[in-house]
């Protein structure tokens, strides 16, 4: 049997020879997961037991890495970005199954076998040996981990991937806010959590994204409205169970559903209310945003809503939308919707995903979240609390986590977000299992691309597992990144931001445009940042 002990950055192609890095140990700071792979190929398809040995078994979790079908790698204009592992329709390596009874099936050409070490492993260096078995052949190897005594910070980026939980509700076949929806939905929050994300969005009414003019998504509403003659009523009790969920997860803020459809703001949102005792459509397509009756019913509806924020102690980390992705030529009717709502949100953050400076410059966002390709602009005018984000546009030669993508071109999202002080940063699918502009479901096991319409990988970072969720490798990768962020911002405190700077850069100059040629540059990186830490606190 054939073995090969490898990083995390590795993509173990369905193929029958490998040639990627061997290594044997892991450096990590106190509280910081790690990842690695073991690559291997039986000679013939047999059923492989595996045993792990250490003394942190209890802190390795493994997975087998599966392989899904990657029928949009990208779009045409990227085809002469070389720095994809394809762009050609194929299969790739990106779920994580978690290893049920010690064994996988072995399918005769290389595959993955991904070992994670969680948060918790102690101070120290650990033997980690993995022992593969099949019916006549067997195999093992050894990791050397080790754990510094440094304290990996609490995360100060702010990461938010939209949260979906129609989709979830859809795929599953439950009852929207059913007892089995609101079960999948915490498991769903727990593993965003788990991988960096700290914000989320929330459906106080069901977020005009990616819907098609004229046409709905099923109805994810946390507030209950009543609407009579005289007066609008509010219950805002799921609203509240919502908060108290993710607080358990560690959420920290909350960014509520946009105010205004996408794309400019021209119409309201849908919005469902009892009226007369039925339940009925009162806001959607057919009625503008700067309409008479929705101004009447956002001065009842956002007042009581901030209350009810600021009585369960979020208002604080509170974050408001007016409309997703509006270009120049909406500014008019940006203006205009936001002008409607700004009386009520004073005090508020107001935030929306563009790409237009000008928009900022002229005062109408002051809160930009910007396209990486589109950023620098940004980022040289020093503008302050800045975010960026990523989407399927993104494409030629900037950071990004399509299926198709080598993970360093993932991870090294890292390093402009560390030099340039982003305060956050957002990519909106992290569970979108509809295709694009939400006119049908998907099965994202088959399907990568939300029906032809966004490179692989784009529209989810997670699958709908038999009861709950499954991990992306895509989605560890981007976490790690986050912690080489922490890593980074812990040896700026002992030596100062720009010497680390200079530490990155020796490998070529970092900009959001930075897009690294080969893992061995972030090995290196990484290596360079332990070795400077471990002279700081004199470890060596």
């Amino acid at each position: 049997m054939q073995i090969i002990q490898t990083t995390s950055l590795e993509k173990v192609l369905p193929k029958y020879s490998f040639t990627g890095k061997n290594i044997d140990k892991l450096t990590v700071l106190k509280g910081e997961k790690a990842s690695y792979q073991i690559a291997f190929k039986a000679e013939r398809r047999t059923t492989v037991k595996i045993a792990t040995n250490s003394s942190i078994k209890k802190n390795i979790k493994l997975y087998s890495v599966g392989c899904v079908p990657v029928n949009l790698p990208t779009y045409p204009d990227a085809i002469d970005d070389e720095n994809y592992i394809t762009v050609e329709p194929t299969i790739m390596p990106d779920i994580l199954y978690p290893i049920q009874n010690n064994e996988i099936l072995a399918e005769g050409w290389f595959q993955s076998l991904w070992v994670s070490v969680d948060e918790n492993a102690p101070v120290g260096t650990h033997q980690i040996e993995i022992e593969l078995m099949g019916n006549t052949e067997k195999g093992s190897i050894t990791l050397y981990y080790e754990v510094l005594p440094i304290e990996l910070p609490k995360q100060e980026v702010i990461f938010t991937e939209w949260f979906h939980c129609d989709c979830i509700a859809s795929y599953y076949k439950v009852d929207m806010m059913s007892k089995e929806h609101w079960a999948l939905i915490e498991k769903f929050i727990k593993m965003a959590s788990e991988n960096g994300v700290n914000m989320i969005l929330t459906p106080i009414f069901t977020p005009p994204l990616d819907t098609i003019v004229g046409g709905e998504r099923p109805t994810m509403q946390l507030v209950k409205i009543k609407k009579s003659v005289k007066e609008y009523t509010f219950d805002f009790s799921d609203l509240i169970r919502w908060i108290d969920m993710c607080k358990k997860y560690n959420i920290k803020y909350f960014e509520m559903a946009h105010l205004f459809t996408q794309w400019g703001a021209e119409f309201t949102p849908k919005i469902m209310a009892d009226v007369g005792g039925e339940e009925k459509r009162i806001f959607g397509w057919d009625i503008k945003s700067d309409s008479e009756e929705y101004k009447e019913f956002l001065s009842h509806f956002l007042p009581a809503l901030i209350s009810c924020l600021e009585n369960a102690g979020v208002s604080k980390n509170t974050y408001f939308h007016i409309s997703d992705e509006p270009s120049a030529e909406q500014l008019e009717s940006y203006k205009r919707a936001k002008e409607v709502v700004l009386p009520y949100l004073k005090g508020f953050k107001i935030m929306d995903a563009m790409s237009s400076y000008e928009l900022y410059e002229n005062g109408i966002i002051e809160h930009p979240v910007v396209a990486v390709d589109h950023i620098e602009k940004f980022c040289a005018n020093n503008v302050p609390d800045l975010f960026g984000y990523y989407c399927c546009i993104q494409t030629v030669g900037v950071s990004n986590r399509f299926i198709a993508m080598p993970s360093r071109r993932n991870r090294a999202i890292a390093y402009p977000i560390f030099k340039y002080g982003l305060s956050g940063f957002l990519h909106w699918g992290y569970n979108f299992y509809y295709s694009q502009l939400s006119k049908y479901e998907i099965n994202p096991f088959e399907e990568t691309s939300a029906g032809g319409a966004f490179p692989s990988g784009d529209s989810f970072s997670v699958y709908p597992g038999e009861d709950g969720p499954i991990a992306s490798l895509r989605l560890l990768i981007f976490n790690e990144a986050l912690q080489d962020i922490g890593v980074m911002k812990v040896l700026s405190d002992k030596i100062g931001k720009q010497r680390v700077i200079e530490i990155i850069e020796k490998y070529g100059k970092v900009e959001f445009s930075y897009t690294p040629t080969s893992d061995e540059i972030l090995y290196n990186i990484r290596r360079d940042i332990i070795d400077c830490l471990k002279q700081s606190y004199m470890l060596e």
